[in-house]
């Protein structure tokens, strides 16, 4: 197993810049309320790529000091087109249904400079006050812990060298953090943050809590079953289990 020392050996304790990569498609309804929130943090350079959205996303984008770029869409793919032109030290993939603490800057340094650790991500706290939510919330930090295994949601963040290394996220329409995260886990550990992201509630509101715990966990175990990811892409996206 390969692992990445640290790139300042002598300035063990030097700042990363930390370039905050964004995918965006068609989010006119939240996207205000996460730049907004991304303002009040202190950062290098904040990229957002569009994937061809057909609503007010991109005007809205522009009103902001962010870099805007378009790909087509694909998440996975969009990261990708984001990073290539990124200019940090490091790279952190952000969701816009996710914000980031305060005192990211300081953990993601942390987390990257320890030995033997190829990436990391946050741990995930769900903007919702029911009781459902804080055993997701359990559940989450568990498997991230134990597995190694954090989802898009927690913001994974690494050394662009790294994700250089690797070859990014791979070209598929959904869970595109799974494949990157194996090729990680074979450079070194994932470490987790233990501070929070804190994500939007809104999936889980719409779908029901049981019924998107138990949507996501097929997703992965078809994935992990071969199952074709645009097979499961189709599936996922019409909601199988409301039929039809």
């Amino acid at each position: 197993m390969r692992s990445f020392p640290c790139s300042t050996t002598l300035t063990a304790r030097k700042t990363l810049n930390i370039s905050i990569i964004t995918p965006v498609l068609n989010e006119e309804q939240q996207i205000v309320s996460f730049l907004e929130a991304m303002a009040g943090l202190s950062v290098h350079e904040h990229i957002l790529v569009d994937g061809g959205s057909t609503d007010r996303t991109r005007q809205l984008i522009e009103r902001y000091p962010v870099r805007l770029l378009g790909a087509a869409p694909g998440r996975g793919g969009q990261q990708n087109a984001g990073a290539a032109t990124a200019t940090g030290d490091s790279l952190l993939f952000l969701h816009c249904d996710s914000r980031l603490p305060g005192d990211f800057q300081y953990y993601v340094n942390k987390v990257l400079q320890r030995p033997h650790v190829a990436a990391g991500a946050f741990k995930l706290r769900i903007d919702h006050p029911g009781p459902g939510y804080r055993v997701i919330e359990k559940g989450v930090n568990l498997r991230s812990r134990l597995l190694s295994l954090p989802y898009g949601d927690q913001a994974i963040f690494m050394k662009k060298a790294v994700f250089q290394e690797i070859g990014g996220f791979p070209d598929q329409p959904i869970l595109e953090e799974i494949p990157l995260l194996r090729r990680l886990r074979r450079h070194g550990k994932i470490a987790l943050a233990p501070v929070s992201v804190t994500t939007s509630a809104r999936r889980w509101q719409q779908l029901g809590i049981l019924r998107t715990t138990l949507i996501n966990q097929l997703m992965l175990a078809g994935m992990l079953a071969g199952v074709s990811t645009r097979r499961l892409a189709k599936f996922y996206y019409r909601d199988p289990l409301a039929g039809g």
